[in-house]
C-alpha cells in the first residue's frame, strides 16, 4: 500500500440496473423497453462500460490503499473520516450528492462514459485515475473550492445544497409563507423559491435567468445569465411564479444572499410543503405552517480536484 488514507469510490446503479430491480429481471426489462420502441442493447452497452470503468478503477485502488464502495443512496448514512479520499464515478449529479456529504475531503471525478457523460463536473478519464490519484496524495494537484448552501429550520433540521435549494410545493400548486429579507417582511404566494450556489448558478439558475430574459420584448444581457464562480461567498434566490393579490406582495422576488444577510422563510400551508435540494426530493424536509426556514452560506466546503 502507498498510503494509509481510505479510498472511497462512489457509484450509482445504472439504468439498466433500475430497470431490473423494477421488473425483477432482465427479460422482463428487455420487454418493456422494446415494447415502448426503447433499444435494449443501448442499456446494455452503456451498463457495460459503466462497469468495466468501476472494475478497473477498484482494481487499481485496490493496490494504493483500502477502499471502501459506496452506492448513491447510502451516501446519507455514511460516515466519512478526515482523511478519506473519495473517487466519483459516474455522472455530475453524482459529484454534486457526494459533495454535500463531505466537509474539504478531495474528490476525484473520473467520467467513465465521456461519449455519453457531458462531464462539466468530471475532469479526468479513467487512464488518468492513477496519476491524479499520486498527485493528489503529495499535494501536488489544484483544486477547486465549492460553496454550498445550508437551510436551517427552527425545529433543529438542516440541509445542504451544492447546486440549489427548492422550498414550496409537493406538487404543482401555489405555495404561502412569510419572506424575510434582512428588514423586510413580504407575504407571498408562488410556485416556490429557487436558492442557488455558485456551482447551480449554470443550471437551474440560468433557466430562471433564460426564462425571464425571453419573456420581455427586447432581450436581455443580463450579468448572470453565465453563472458565477463555484467558489462565491454568497447565494442568489429567486421566486418563481410569483402571485400579487390584496394579501399578498412581490416586490423581494429576486437578490443576493450574503454572508451579512438574513434571508428566511415561514411556511403558511398547512400540508405538502417540501424542502429539498439538488433536485433530490427523497431527501427532503417538511415545509408546513410552523416553520422556519432560514438560509445560508454554509461553513462547509466541497474541495473538487480539477488538474493543472
Amino acid at each position: 500500500m502507498l498510503t494509509d488514507r481510505k479510498i472511497v469510490v462512489v457509484t450509482r446503479k445504472t439504468r439498466l440496473q433500475e430497470l431490473k430491480e423494477k421488473y425483477c429481471t432482465l427479460g422482463q426489462a428487455k420487454f418493456y423497453l422494446e415494447h415502448l420502441g426503447e433499444s435494449f442493447s443501448d442499456y446494455e452497452e452503456e451498463s457495460t462500460l459503466y462497469s468495466n470503468s468501476v472494475t478497473k478503477a477498484v482494481g487499481f485502488l485496490k493496490t494504493v490503499s483500502r477502499v471502501q464502495q459506496l452506492e448513491r443512496s447510502v451516501l446519507s448514512t455514511y460516515l466519512f473520516s478526515p482523511d478519506d479520499v473519495i473517487v466519483v464515478i459516474g455522472q455530475d449529479g453524482l459529484v454534486a450528492n457526494t459533495l454535500k456529504y463531505l466537509n474539504g475531503q478531495p474528490v476525484i471525478a473520473v467520467n467513465p462514459i465521456p461519449s455519453l457523460y457531458d462531464g462539466q463536473l468530471l475532469p479526468f478519464l479513467g487512464d488518468e485515475l492513477e496519476e491524479v490519484l499520486l498527485q493528489t496524495l503529495s499535494h501536488s494537484i489544484n483544486s477547486k473550492s465549492i460553496a454550498m448552501a445550508e437551510v436551517n429550520t427552527n425545529i433543529g433540521q438542516t440541509l445542504l445544497a451544492v447546486n440549489d435549494l427548492f422550498i414550496g410545493p409537493k406538487s404543482h400548486t401555489s405555495a404561502r409563507y412569510l419572506l424575510t429579507v434582512d428588514n423586510h417582511q413580504e407575504e407571498q404566494s408562488s410556485s416556490g423559491v429557487i436558492i442557488s450556489t455558485g456551482l447551480g448558478s449554470t443550471g437551474w439558475f440560468r433557466s430562471i435567468i433564460t426564462g425571464a430574459s425571453g419573456i420581455v420584448d427586447e432581450p436581455v444581457n443580463h450579468h448572470l445569465k453565465n453563472g458565477f464562480s463555484w467558489d462565491s461567498e454568497f447565494l442568489y434566490y429567486s421566486v418563481r411564479e410569483p402571485f400579487p393579490s390584496a394579501n399578498t406582495q412581490c416586490d423581494k422576488i429576486f437578490g443576493k444572499i450574503t454572508n451579512h444577510s438574513k434571508f428566511s422563510m415561514s411556511s403558511k400551508m398547512a400540508e405538502n410543503g417540501v424542502i429539498f435540494s439538488d433536485g433530490i426530493e427523497q431527501d427532503s424536509l417538511e415545509f408546513n405552517a410552523g416553520t422556519i426556514a432560514n438560509i445560508s452560506i454554509s461553513s462547509r466546503v466541497g474541495n473538487l480536484i480539477v488538474g493543472h
